[in-house]
């Protein structure tokens, strides 16, 4: 489930709400979860009440228990991706630049739009009973300097939009957008037999932009 609202992500990050919705894959009563989180029922009920105002949870059912009802609720997702121009405060699609193919705040604004994107299609898809097709490509290329990253970021453009020619052969065809972007890998665990990133990149960089 995408929260793309900032007042529902204030509500799903707070530290209990967080732990409130990861139990509530499975349904609970207050009362089941008062005594697994050690927390009295009441503060308990207060969060339960804000997560269902915010639609972050649904009542499953209601039981006759002890001369009261006990509401059973449930998350309304077993997962919540947080919309990433949420927490940054802006929207993506702003002002394209020349040097917008080698900028971090542009690869940052596009992978937004795809974790949005992606996250409200896979939910009508699942209302809808229908599954829908991605694909995703995951790996790690080394270079030697910024002018092989260049050369090799100029050649891959050019390869992709040959085959995109080579296969846009109907108008009636599904159309996918592609994102192709990269970063530097992060540094591998204390102990870890990785060869720790070069730093030359970033200092040749900073040189290029003056």
């Amino acid at each position: 489930m995408l929260l793309d609202q900032a007042d529902h992500v204030r509500l799903a990050l707070s530290p209990i709400r967080r732990r409130l919705l990861e139990r509530l894959r499975e349904p609970a009563s207050a009362t089941e979860l008062a005594g697994e989180l050690d927390l009295g029922r009441q503060r308990i009920n207060y969060h339960l009440r804000a997560l269902e105002v915010a639609g972050l949870i649904h009542l499953v059912e209601e039981r006759q228990r002890r001369g009261c009802v006990e509401r059973i609720m449930a998350a309304r997702a077993q997962s919540f991706v947080v919309d990433p121009s949420v927490m940054r405060g802006r929207r993506p699609h702003a002002a394209v630049t020349a040097q917008d193919r080698f900028s971090a705040e542009h690869l940052m604004a596009a992978v937004s739009d795809v974790v949005r994107t992606v996250a409200r299609m896979q939910a009508r898809a699942e209302d809808e009973g229908t599954r829908l097709l991605t694909f995703t490509i995951d790996t790690e290329i080394g270079f030697d300097t910024p002018a092989d990253l260049e050369r090799f970021t100029t050649e891959l453009a050019a390869f992709v939009a040959r085959k995109g020619a080579a296969h846009n052969t109907s108008g009636a065809a599904r159309r996918y957008r592609i994102v192709i972007g990269g970063h530097p890998a992060p540094a591998p665990p204390a102990g870890g037999n990785r060869e720790q990133p070069r730093t030359r990149h970033r200092r040749d960089s900073r040189r290029r932009a003056h």
